[in-house]
């Protein structure tokens, strides 16, 4: 199963979570609390954006309403949105942090 690693920042400090094999970011940031801001949940106003720093290949690929909205704002492809990110099962780290607007 995949470790998820949240980076600290201002949202709070680094946090660690084991994730059963797939699943849906945004439910794995509810029950690990981990710091990263939701409003929508719908890809359509962009506060959850990631930075995948390790461990994309973990993640399915960018898709829909995230990938046109990612697109829309010219970011590059290592950024995601934690309301839309599904993981992939399989041994495995994933290193995330809090979008940085200064790309």
């Amino acid at each position: 199963m995949p470790t998820l690693f949240f980076e600290g920042n201002l949202f709070g400090p680094d946090s660690r979570v084991e994730m059963p094999e797939g699943g849906r970011l945004v439910d794995v940031c509810d029950r690990a609390q981990a710091p990263v801001p939701f409003s929508c949940r719908a890809a359509t106003c962009a506060t959850c954006r990631i930075e995948v720093v390790e461990g994309a290949e973990l993640l399915e690929p960018r898709e829909g309403a995230e990938a046109e909205l990612l697109e829309l704002l010219g970011d590059p492809p290592q950024y995601r949105l934690a309301c839309q990110a599904k993981v992939r099962g399989g041994q495995g780290l994933i290193r995330l942090r809090i979008a940085d607007d200064e790309i």
